[in-house]
């Protein structure tokens, strides 16, 4: 199985790619969206800033949705489940459009949110053999979906619940960082390419 790791342009791809092919899968960093779209699942990592990583994806964003509608597997981590959304509240630029909605800045007295937290999970398998999640962050900004089904998983912090994790039919997004969480977070990847792999 080869999975595209997009490369906007902006942050070291090694961790995440590294956690990936530890799982057996062949990992290819490309900023090439046909190419990407290609292979048999695509990641799109938490590096930079939306408006940034906006600017890299394609003018014509018609072929990745179609791409996403047909069941091509998808992880969105960090910046990357927030360029799922409509827009951003951080910068200008157009997000892919998937899960409808916004992303928001963090209505918290300490932003960014640095490090450990609890995540509140449903009953996604995504989630298989994780219990008692504890997951690390490093964001701002959340993302308010306009249709709260999609949340599949939560988070509070400073007083202000937002969502940890959404999906949309084999499309996933992680607000926090699965390749810095330890054991859990390990397993939660283990458990997307396993997912992958399935709707091959």
């Amino acid at each position: 199985m080869k999975i595209a790791l997009f490369d906007y342009g902006a942050g070291n791809l090694h961790s995440l790619g590294k956690a990936v092919e530890a799982l057996g899968p062949e990992v290819v960093v490309t900023s090439d969206w046909p190419a990407a779209l290609a292979l048999d699942a695509l990641l799109l990592p938490g590096v930079g800033a939306f408006g940034h990583a906006a600017a890299a994806l394609p003018d014509d964003l018609a072929p990745l949705r179609s791409a996403l509608e047909a069941g091509l597997p998808c992880l969105g981590i960090c910046l990357g489940m927030q360029l799922l959304f409509d827009a951003s509240d951080e910068s200008a630029g157009e997000g892919i459009g998937y899960i409808p909605g916004r992303v928001t800045r963090l209505k918290a007295s300490i932003v960014p949110q640095m490090g450990w937290n609890d995540v509140e999970t449903g009953p996604d398998p995504i989630f298989d053999g994780v219990a008692g999640l504890v997951a690390y962050y490093a964001n701002s900004f959340v993302c308010a979906p306009g249709d709260p089904d999609r949340v599949i998983a939560t988070s509070e912090y400073a007083g202000v619940r937002f969502a940890a994790s959404a999906r949309r039919a084999n499309t996933w997004g992680l607000q926090f960082h699965p390749e810095k969480s330890s054991t859990q977070g390990r397993r939660i990847l283990e458990n997307w390419v396993a997912l992958a792999r399935g709707a091959q």
